[in-house]
């Protein structure tokens, strides 16, 4: 049973494949830790069935947020390392092991990313152009190679949540997490992982997320112009 590192499952509407994937998860995991970000569905009461701790937002504030309200309850808790995944049942319970194995060989490393075949025949094309598009951008960025920048499946060394300061709330987080661990010199290793795809649709706003993403460089780069709180 691994007591020391807590898995964080941002949720939001998952009733349908959150049972499961904690169902599964605790057999290995003693923490996990649930951010029900203002599910209006059975989330809450189906992770709390299982035994699992719930934090609950009182309405969606986006994954960002969620993942922000992780790293605060880890830090509290003084957890050395992370494990971040999806509750929508596309990141396979088993494989969050083998992030483990390779942390407890090389505990300096700052992220740990999983990278899915892109090239899968299970992937939706729209994803396969997205996610080369972006991690080519993010690699750049990030000063990185990282195949697969849009996997949400991570472990993350403490060190990296202390250092970084996060300004977005929604899926650009995960890019921001990147780049800022690239640029402190953090080690960013990719292990890969199964491409698991069911009939899930995919919550990222095509139009709006993009121009989240491009409004988050822009403030990494000029940072002057955080004159007030990030602004969704």
């Amino acid at each position: 049973m691994i007591e020391d590192i807590l898995v964080i499952i941002p949720a939001h509407n998952e009733e349908k494949n959150i049972g499961f994937l904690l169902n599964k998860l605790k057999k290995d995991f003693k923490n996990i830790l649930v951010i029900d970000d203002g599910s209006t569905d059975r989330t809450k009461e189906i992770a709390k069935k299982e035994g699992i701790l719930v934090i609950s937002h009182k309405f969606c504030k986006g994954k960002g947020e969620s993942l922000k309200t992780g790293f605060n309850y880890a830090l509290k808790n003084n957890f050395p390392a992370v494990i971040t995944m999806d509750g929508d049942g596309q990141h396979l319970p088993e494989e969050a092991i083998k992030f483990v194995e390779e942390y407890r060989k090389k505990p300096e490393i700052g992220i740990l990313i999983g990278k899915r075949f892109i090239f899968s025949k299970k992937m939706p094309l729209i994803r396969k152009i997205t996610n080369l598009s972006m991690s080519i951008l993010i690699s750049l960025f990030s000063l990185h190679w990282i195949p697969d920048t849009q996997c949400g499946f991570r472990l993350i060394n403490k060190k990296v949540i202390e250092k970084i300061k996060l300004y977005t709330s929604h899926f650009e987080t995960e890019s921001e997490i990147l780049i800022k661990a690239g640029w402190y010199m953090f080690k960013i290793k990719s292990i890969p992982i199964t491409t698991s795809y069911g009939e899930e649709k995919s919550k990222i706003r095509p139009i709006q997320d993009t121009l989240r993403f491009f409004k988050m460089i822009l403030f990494i780069f000029y940072p002057s112009l955080l004159k007030t709180k990030w602004k969704n």
